[in-house]
């Protein structure tokens, strides 16, 4: 199989960029029917660097119809399978796009950008172009389009730096990925070193087309064809031009798998030793990240409680197993310094012993029973700590983490402890802290600035009080407690960039209620019985 690789000009100067569009024509002018696959880079209907919504929007309207005409024109001349990648119209924007062309001319596929990179995915106001990005928040497996017999997978620029995915694509038993790309800023030498990890792991071909940047560009380019060997077939480096080279897609790498080991793919063999426990969060069980996941939100306050223990394992996973889009629990510390949840500083209500929490060691608490005063089908439950909470369910849900050692001014807030937990189970993107005391969480936010924290209410029952305190201290959230917040409470917040919680609704019409004012996230005890009595309109305002 004949592959040619097309590396146009690229200008970082929008004004270049209808010269830049005409000399990628005119390569593609050059292809002939000797070639039987040819790839473009990425955005080739954007070949500079446009400003804003507005100039990459208007460069894909004006380029967008004549490159892909002339890619299905090129296919049908050469008898060649082209992809290109371009711009792609949605109802809710543009869509980065690699467009796959058979030989006849036609569309058989098209392949959206798994990973939009942060440029794509912000808005115009932050400087980006504000892209349809939607559909990458979805589970999706890799996308696989069939050919002639060949299996070909898909990377797009930015998608390259993300390894987690290169086992998913090994796994789909792929012959050739096809990479439309830029990559700006990254080095040939960085640029060759990343190729050849991706084809040894996926023991498939990469066929990869970039721009250059100028011949002396020592960024950028490198279009390039990788063997599932890790071998550089071709490395156009900085050259404007054509690529070509011969490849047998069929031709995979076998090894040894370990010492005398049979002959497997790299691929193969790793998964022989797999340990999935020890690896970043991902896959189906994982929702998006707080930053991402929409409003309004339903919180499972102290887990689905109606139906287990609160502040426990079967609680938290009854509401998780339900789809509850955030859990609420609290942590105290006990005596010996073991953090664990529940919701009273005190073990009467919901356990058979008596005293505070903090005056009893973990394996003193260990002897009690945490089930049996809800219900005998409970009996024997132990109390969970914060690392068992997180080992189940991080990445899971979204976690209200309501710190109650923080409210009670602990002579030790823990707060190195708690945040390190949160880092070992990888989940800083999915929690935020919750508590009332102003200080800690001033400590919090300077100690570990990237977590998130939501100021609760500390008795004052001036409605706006709780909003002030949190526009002062620049957080995230506010959790207005019932009846002491109003209308003006909640837009006040949000003038600021402040989402609302409210704690808590279990009548379902209070929960419309609450919605209706315009509350982010409704805290409730009765997890189901709430979200089916809102769900129609609930759905509606996200």
């Amino acid at each position: 199989m004949k592959v040619c690789v097309i590396q146009p000009k690229y200008s970082f100067e929008e004004k270049d960029i209808k010269q830049c569009f005409e000399g990628l024509l005119a390569l593609l002018d050059k292809c002939d029917e000797s070639l039987d696959l040819i790839v473009l880079p990425e955005y080739s209907d954007a070949l500079a660097d446009v400003k804003g919504k507005d100039g990459f929007y208007r460069a894909v309207k004006q380029y967008n119809s004549i490159l892909l005409r002339k890619a299905s024109e090129t296919a049908k001349r050469c008898n060649s399978l082209v992809f290109v990648n371009a711009g792609y119209e949605t109802e809710t924007g543009i869509r980065n796009t690699t467009h796959a062309f058979d030989r006849c001319g036609n569309i058989v596929g098209r392949y959206f950008k798994a990973h939009p990179a942060p440029s794509e995915v912000k808005t115009d106001a932050e400087g980006g172009h504000e892209l349809d990005v939607a559909y990458s928040y979805e589970v999706a497996s890799p996308y696989i389009l069939e050919i002639e017999g060949l299996r070909f997978a898909f990377l797009t620029c930015y998608d390259f730096y993300f390894y987690e995915n290169f086992a998913k694509i090994a796994r789909e038993n792929v012959d050739i990925i096809i990479g439309c790309s830029l990559q700006r800023t990254d080095s040939h030498n960085a640029l060759s070193i990343i190729n050849k990890f991706l084809c040894y792991n996926t023991n498939a071909y990469l066929i990869r087309a970039s721009v250059s940047l100028g011949e002396d560009s020592e960024l950028c380019g490198c279009s390039m064809v990788v063997s599932p060997k890790g071998e550089m077939l071709l490395n156009m480096e900085s050259r404007v031009g054509l690529g070509v080279c011969e490849i047998d897609p069929k031709n995979k790498y076998y090894k040894p798998a370990g010492h005398l080991g049979k002959l497997k793919s790299h691929y193969e063999y790793i998964e022989e030793g797999r340990r999935p426990w020890l690896y970043r969060n991902g896959g189906a069980s994982v929702v998006p990240f707080d930053g991402v996941m929409k409003y309004p939100r339903l919180c499972a306050h102290r887990g689905f409680n109606t139906i287990a223990p609160e502040n426990s394992m079967p609680a938290f996973g009854a509401a998780v197993a339900l789809g509850a889009e955030e859990i609420e629990f609290d942590l105290w510390s006990t005596k010996d310094g073991m953090l664990v949840s529940c919701h009273d500083s005190t073990l009467d209500r919901v356990s058979d012993g008596s005293g505070k929490i903090y005056e009893h060691t973990y394996e003193e608490l260990l002897q009690l029973d945490f089930g049996a005063k809800h219900g005998e089908k409970f009996k024997g439950l132990k109390i969970p700590t914060f690392e068992e909470i997180l080992q189940k369910f991080a990445g899971r849900v979204i976690m209200n983490i309501h710190v109650k050692i923080w409210d009670a001014a602990f002579e030790n807030p823990m707060i190195e402890e708690i945040v390190a937990l949160i880092r070992k189970y990888d989940c800083e993107k999915h929690i935020y802290f919750m508590t009332t005391n102003d200080e800690i969480i001033k400590q919090v936010m300077e100690y570990a600035p990237d977590l998130k924290v939501c100021v609760g209410w500390d008795g004052n029952k001036e409605p706006t009080s709780i909003v002030d305190r949190a526009i002062a201290l620049g957080a995230y959230k506010v959790q207005l407690f019932k009846p002491y917040f109003n209308q003006e409470s909640i837009d006040k917040a949000h003038v600021h960039g402040i989402l609302c919680n409210v704690f808590w609704a279990d009548d379902p019409e209070e929960a419309k209620h609450y919605f209706e004012m315009g509350i982010d996230t409704v805290l409730t005890n009765d997890y189901l019985t709430i979200y089916n009595a809102v769900k129609e309109d609930y759905f509606k305002r996200k």
